[in-house]
């Protein structure tokens, strides 16, 4: 690991601390220009003495903007310090976690990966534009059945038509025949340019595409096309669980890839993470950001520096082995479950290197769906799955006394 270390607490308090002062200090600095200023303090007291020793609350009081993208050029200099976290966390992740070297990529924290996910799309429809001067009719995005719903919101709003791929209802894994069938016929009526997002750990199944499925089907076809990663739940787990896997950017067709700190990471709500290789974000320039320093490439423009503080602190309080070891439990408490419900002859969709574990519908009263809040696949009665996510509060005890209920509906 080149940048992902454990450090101590003393050791992360004094480094956000250092981060802190060198960012505009709102309470003593005559900054006249910034419309922004330290969060209110009627209602948010900045001299509370528990603030020392929490460096994450110290920073959301000090109210940091983190606004534009700090891989790329020049960016507001009254926020350097926590800027510079942003990047240290970028680090981690692209070079330690998904394999680019050093100064290879570009990316920020975005506000979740329903938003990193549409910056992927908008960074790919404006390098067709500019590149190959597409029109807006001749690109398409290419995504399975499972795909997260940030996929078709972000069709909708860049106007680029979503063609949604089947997949086997068992296995959940993408059908080859009907992706060749669908990019055949999307060519035939003038599709030129694709946008493939491949997951890794879907929202409802935790399964985890094959990349190459995509890609070599596009090829053969002889399609031009960027590969995007949807990692936003298993980006924090399918890399440690799966130590085998080439899902990261060792493979030069994956461009970007979304993961999302506010889901196994358990960083506040709002800390998607998005990182793409160079020479790709700049086709989404805001050249009329004129009075932002560097201007912005980013959907969001102004966002918190607070979370990637949040995101810092977790991190380097696990370090990488620590952090392996948290995902090991998760997958032993997974093994647990699966073989209990063999145990059952309950049918359920498991991926093996994931914390997922989907039920089939028919084998679930309700009345236990509701006690253990099961997250049905549709709100409606043609629901067929209800998923169990192993995170880090669910334990054996809780997983026990679910079996149990279980097993007395079945008897019944």
């Amino acid at each position: 690991m080149q940048f992902w270390k454990k450090l101590t607490h003393e050791q992360r308090k004094n480094r956000i601390q250092q981060a802190l002062h060198e960012n505009v200090n709102f309470s003593n600095d005559a900054s006249l220009g910034y419309p922004a200023s330290k969060l209110d303090g009627k209602v948010f007291y900045d001299d509370a003495p528990f603030l020392k020793d929490a460096p994450t609350l110290q920073t959301y009081v000090a109210n940091p903007n983190n606004i534009g993208c700090h891989t790329f050029g020049t960016s507001e200099k009254a926020f350097s310090g926590t800027q510079d976290i942003e990047r240290e966390v970028l680090n981690v992740l692209a070079v330690d976690v998904f394999k680019l070297n050093e100064n290879e990529f570009d990316g920020y924290i975005a506000p979740g990966g329903t938003e990193a996910n549409i910056q992927a799309l908008w960074v790919f429809r404006n390098y067709f534009f500019n590149k190959y001067n597409a029109k807006l009719d001749e690109i398409a995005i290419l995504a399975s059945e499972d795909t997260h719903y940030s996929i078709p919101k972000g069709s909708n709003l860049l106007q680029v038509e979503w063609l949604s791929i089947p997949v086997d209802f068992n296995t959940r894994e993408i059908n080859k025949e009907k992706l060749d069938e669908i990019i055949a016929n999307a060519i035939s009526k003038g599709k030129k340019y694709f946008m493939a997002v491949a997951n890794m750990g879907t929202t409802m199944f935790g399964s985890v595409d094959n990349p190459d499925v995509y890609t070599d089907a596009l090829e053969k076809h002889n399609a031009i096309y960027k590969l995007h990663i949807d990692g936003a739940y298993g980006g924090f787990v399918y890399p440690f669980s799966n130590k085998e896997s080439k899902i990261n950017f060792s493979n030069p067709k994956i461009s970007s890839i979304t993961i999302d700190a506010h889901k196994m990471l358990q960083a506040p709500y709002g800390t998607g993470i998005f990182i793409c290789r160079k020479g790709l974000i700049e086709n989404v320039l805001t050249k009329e950001a004129e009075y932002v320093e560097g201007m912005d490439l980013t959907l969001c423009g102004s966002r918190s520096g607070a979370n990637a503080v949040a995101v810092w602190m977790i991190l380097f309080t696990y370090g990488p082995y620590s952090w392996y070891e948290k995902v090991s439990i998760l997958q032993m408490r997974t093994h647990f479950l699966c073989r209990e419900l063999d145990q059952l002859g309950v049918s359920y969709f498991r991926e093996p290197n994931m914390n997922i574990v989907t039920i089939h519908a028919e084998n679930i009263p309700e009345a236990i769906a509701e006690k253990y809040d099961l997250v049905p696949q549709q709100h409606n009665e043609h629901n067929k799955w209800y998923k169990i996510v192993l995170m880090d509060h669910v334990e054996i005890d809780h997983l026990t006394t679910f079996i149990d209920d279980l097993k007395l509906a079945i008897n019944e």
